[in-house]
């Protein structure tokens, strides 16, 4: 069976700074899959590194197909997305804005659909869908729900958290 996305040798660096040594991994289809770590342990970098944001060196393949050296843009096309941390959303935008945002590489009205959607997930991205921000911005995880929503808008195949509270509640 071939993984939905698999790292052999993954090396990652910001200008002579090493940060990656040699990740290996894969992510089965349907799977569940943590990235644990201790701060500094190069969690984000590995995030950034399957986004193509960051140099690298290894192989990168997602359905058999390599993406490593792709661009960003082309590796969202195929269905990776990344929230980073809690604050991963645009506070000036409304959530609705937020979550179009995600689904901007999709057909206007087939994303739309998805909203009643996403609001069955997170409720209280319905009571606020017209306010500039989630709630009080002090929640962590308050912050993340327009990002949780705006990756799913987006129909990724992998979506990566970098926080341990986005999937609070």
């Amino acid at each position: 069976m071939t993984a939905l996305l698999e790292a052999k040798g993954l090396h990652a660096a910001y200008g002579e700074t090493k940060v990656l040594h040699g990740l290996d991994f894969a992510v089965q289809q349907g799977g569940v899959t943590a990235l644990l770590g201790a701060n500094g342990a190069g969690k984000t970098t590995t995030l950034r590194a399957i986004c193509g944001m960051v140099r690298t060196q290894g192989q990168l393949t997602m359905g058999g197909k390599r993406i490593d050296g792709m661009a960003t843009e082309d590796i969202v096309r195929l269905g990776v997305a990344h929230v980073p941390d809690g604050r991963g959303t645009f506070m000036e935008l409304t959530v609705e804005e937020n979550m179009r945002l995600g689904a901007y590489i999709r057909p206007a009205r087939e994303a739309t659909a998805d909203f009643d959607k996403m609001f069955g997930y997170f409720p209280r991205l319905k009571e606020r869908v017209t306010a500039s921000r989630p709630g009080p911005c002090r929640v962590a995880s308050s912050r993340c729900w327009p990002s949780r929503a705006r990756c799913c808008c987006g129909q990724s195949c992998c979506c990566w958290m970098s926080h341990r509270s986005a999937w609070r509640r």
